[in-house]
C-alpha cells in the first residue's frame, strides 16, 4: 500500500476530527450559553464538517479495502468522525496497525538505481 492512502486517511481524520469539536463547541454556546454569533459558526462549522466529513469517509474506506478489513472494523472506523475526539484515537490505531503494509516507491526507486 502506497503511503499517500495513510497520509490523506490521517489529515482527513484530524481535520473531521476538529470541525466536530469546533461543532460541539459551537452548540454548546448556541443552545446553553445563548452566544450573539455562535448561530452562524455552527451553521458554518456544521456544513464544512458534512462535506469533509463524506471525502474522510471516501478515504477511510480506500484505506480500509487496501488493508483488507472486515466490514466490522472498517464500520467502526468510518463511525469514528461522528463521535467527537474517537476521531483522534482511532486514527492512531490505524496508523500504527497499518504502517507495516507501507511500501516505500520512492525508496524502491532509490534502491534500484543504486
Amino acid at each position: 500500500m502506497k503511503r499517500s492512502v495513510l497520509t490523506r486517511y490521517r489529515t482527513m481524520a484530524y481535520v473531521t476530527g476538529v470541525l466536530l469539536i469546533l461543532l460541539v463547541l459551537g452548540m454548546i454556546g448556541k443552545y446553553v450559553l445563548e452566544l450573539d454569533g455562535a448561530d452562524s459558526f455552527t451553521k458554518v462549522v456544521g456544513i464544512a464538517h458534512g462535506w469533509l466529513y463524506i471525502l474522510y469517509l471516501v478515504f477511510a474506506f480506500d484505506l480500509g479495502s487496501k488493508a483488507k478489513w472486515p466490514l466490522g472494523k472498517q464500520l467502526w472506523v468510518l463511525l469514528a468522525g461522528t463521535v467527537p475526539t474517537a476521531a483522534f484515537f482511532v486514527e492512531r490505531r490505524v496508523a500504527d496497525e497499518v504502517a507495516p503494509l507501507i511500501r516505500d516507491t520512492d525508496g524502491d526507486a532509490a534502491i534500484a538505481k543504486a
